[in-house]
């Protein structure tokens, strides 16, 4: 369903940076501290998806000799193939208005600690040779990236996540997830790992859990592996008010007064619900939902998502 064309957009809200910047040199720092790769680089050779073809040369294995352009064209042409050792890591971050929030406990907004993972896996992924592309839900002045590998793409990307802004409710649009991914679908070829960062609360709210993962589960066909991080503010995890609260949804528009707590065990059933939704959907297509938040070291966090990718892969 489209969105209420009464409901006006709701402004940018800047990166809430905090303690979690400068992100080139943090993201740098946290990468050093991680396992330096999640698996081998790409390279050429032997493999199951055909990878192009180039002028033989002296030595070139026979077995790989292209017979039919040498038919066709007259020359003499070898095939190559890529291994399933060739990876390309997939950013997919939230910017959508919930994660503009911090708390009290939070040393920066849930977008600012989005980015900062971000950008330590990219490095991560980078190290080891491994292109690295970028997608965003939501958000104002965001730029995606084609997956890419090199000196440059790690400026390119911390770049991109230091002008982006929390903006945009998506509360009512059940196919804005799918709009917004549709790139990542097109152009994540086989053996790619499709890392979400988001903290999945307001994601095509009118549609629940499940719309989001109908338009996120679908990226797994093509031999991609999808890894979903939920990041949430310490104060959302715990719900740590005290006393009659008034609290506002930053996407949706609604509004609860209420004991905080009265319904705290009930607030973090519903969390544990949705988090079990995921997690269920995920490893029935062989993939992974991590859990952290904002006050979590990131180098932990970053560690854990390298050894989740390491685990799938097996």
């Amino acid at each position: 369903m489209p969105p209420s064309p009464a409901r006006a957009p709701l402004a940018a809200f800047p990166i809430d940076w905090g303690g979690l910047a400068p992100l080139r040199l943090k993201s740098r720092a946290i990468a050093e501290g991680v396992y330096a790769g999640m698996h081998r680089s790409i390279r050429k050779g032997a493999g199951v998806e055909f990878g192009g073809q180039r002028p033989y040369v002296p030595g070139d294995d026979l077995r790989f000799f292209d017979r039919r352009a040498l038919l066709r064209h007259d020359r003499l042409m070898v095939r190559e193939f890529e291994t399933e050792t060739d990876r390309a890591l997939w950013l997919c971050v939230d910017a959508t208005a919930s994660m503009s929030y911090r708390g009290r406990r939070a040393p920066g907004a849930k977008l600012a600690y989005a980015a900062l993972i971000a950008a330590a896996m990219a490095r991560v992924a980078l190290a080891t040779g491994d292109p690295v592309g970028l997608a965003w839900l939501g958000g104002a002045g965001t730029h995606g990236l084609p997956a890419m590998a090199g000196r440059e793409a790690f400026e390119r990307i911390v770049g991109a996540l230091e002008a982006t802004s929390a903006a945009q409710d998506w509360s009512g649009d059940a196919g804005a997830i799918e709009r917004a991914l549709a790139p990542v679908a097109k152009k994540a070829r086989r053996g790619a790992v499709v890392l979400l960062i988001s903290d999945l609360l307001d994601l095509a709210h009118e549609s629940g859990a499940e719309g989001a993962l109908s338009a996120f589960t679908p990226l797994s066909t093509g031999g991609r592996t999808l890894i979903a991080l939920q990041v949430l503010d310490p104060s959302e995890a715990d719900l740590d008010f005290e006393g009659n609260v008034r609290l506002r949804a930053l996407e949706g528009g609604a509004v609860v007064e209420a004991d905080a707590g009265a319904v705290r065990a009930q607030y973090q059933a519903r969390l544990a619900e949705l988090t079990d939704t995921w997690s269920r959907a995920l490893a029935s297509r062989g993939g992974r939902l991590l859990r952290a938040t904002t006050a979590e070291p990131p180098t932990d966090v970053v560690r854990a998502l390298v050894r989740a990718i390491a685990e799938v892969r097996r």
